[in-house]
């Protein structure tokens, strides 16, 4: 019963939230704002998927594919940050470490000249490097996450910058641009077919790869781990209560350090998927602020309950409002929309505690209510 109200007040504040997306539309163009603005934000690339036309006309599935590319990296760091809650830390440094993951899959894949699947491995390895650096602080220092993870976004953000911008393997200075992964070296990128199965050619969008299907493997395996594993019982132990996991004997500057390294692999393997498609690149030049990823991540992470199979449906969710937002009459409708509508999710997510004890006292007084009815009618 816990899970399926905390999961109606998650759909409670998505709707609150296109409500107001929808208030917002109507103020700046009230003629427009069902057919040019709010329908093409909600539809997103599901409008040609439900268009029985679609192949006839030949419409293609270019912006479904482009949400389904999009969700991969954020379904990630959603993932790396729902991890660390678990032990009750709070990672907001998995935009550094998706920085370094990047970093790390790109230098194998344009210096090293590295398989995709070894290029993925040094993502992963980076990432979970610069999480554990805050796990140590945390663990030994008692520094509190947040600060270090915030100072550590930066350093790592410059340092892999200028290591980027020094090494002409990596950037070419003349042209003032990075190296595009699959011009460079095609082993690098992340296979975008399976079983037969050529999902790219399928959504007509390159990004779109079997990393999502890695993404939602991941998922799985670490729901798994969480709830049926000895060392995913420590990490809720601790999370729950730290002082009476450690008076039950558990190691909990352990725990802590390596659920800081686990998160921040989740996030470097993001970064490894998404820059491993070879349609994007990472330039120094343009790259002077923080991954929007990184701190999509907890918006993911808090819409989805903090549930890694949550963090799934919660990711496509805010892809699916990102594209969309790009989809409305640009004329008329700034894109920016769609992200003031994920704010105003996440700002009610915090409410999402309030709103199920609400519900509770709800279903408990209607229960009752209905207990009585019964026991009167016998």
């Amino acid at each position: 019963m816990k899970k399926g109200i905390a999961i109606i007040s998650s759909i409670v504040c998505i709707l609150v939230g296109l409500l107001f997306g929808l208030i917002l539309l109507c103020i700046i163009d009230p003629a427009d704002s069902i057919s040019l603005g709010f329908s093409p934000l909600i539809l997103s690339g599901l409008s040609t998927a439900f268009d029985p036309n679609w192949i006839a006309a030949g419409t293609n599935l270019m912006k479904l594919g482009q949400e389904i590319a999009n969700a991969m990296p954020i379904i990630m760091t959603g993932l790396s940050v729902a991890f660390a809650f678990k032990m009750g830390l709070f990672n907001i440094g998995a935009a550094g470490q998706y920085t370094l993951g990047a970093f790390g899959a790109l230098y194998c894949a344009l210096v090293l000249k590295c398989p995709w699947y070894v290029c993925l491995l040094a993502a992963t390895l980076l990432g979970a490097i610069w999480g554990m650096l805050p796990g140590l602080l945390k663990a030994y220092l008692n520094i509190n996450e947040v600060i270090s993870c915030i100072m550590l976004n930066w350093i790592g953000l410059y340092g892999v910058n200028t290591i980027m911008c020094s090494n002409d393997k990596m950037f070419n200075s003349s042209q003032a641009k990075a190296y595009q992964v699959g011009v460079v070296n095609k082993s690098a990128l992340i296979p975008d077919s399976i079983f037969g199965w050529n999902i790219s050619e399928t959504f007509n969008y390159a990004a779109t790869n079997t990393g999502i299907i890695f993404a939602v493997v991941i998922a799985i395996i670490i729901l798994i781990v969480l709830n049926k594993t000895t060392f995913g019982y420590e990490l809720k132990a601790c999370g729950y209560n730290k002082d009476a996991a450690k008076y039950a004997g558990i190691n909990d500057k352990r725990n802590i350090i390596l659920a800081m390294v686990i998160s921040g692999a989740l996030a470097g393997f993001g970064a490894g998927l998404f820059y491993l498609s070879g349609t994007v690149q990472w330039n120094p030049l343009d790259s002077t602020a923080l991954p929007a990823a990184g701190f999509d991540g907890i918006t993911v992470a808090l819409l989805g309950l903090v549930n890694p199979i949550g963090c799934i449906f919660s990711g496509l969710f805010i892809s699916h409002i990102s594209v969309g937002g790009t989809m409305m009459q640009q004329s008329i409708f700034p894109s920016e929309i769609s992200q003031l509508i994920t704010g105003l999710i996440v700002y009610l997510c915090a409410f999402s505690p309030i709103m199920q004890e609400k519900l509770t006292k709800l279903f408990e007084a209607h229960k009752k209510i209905k207990h009585d009815v019964n026991k009167e009618e016998k």
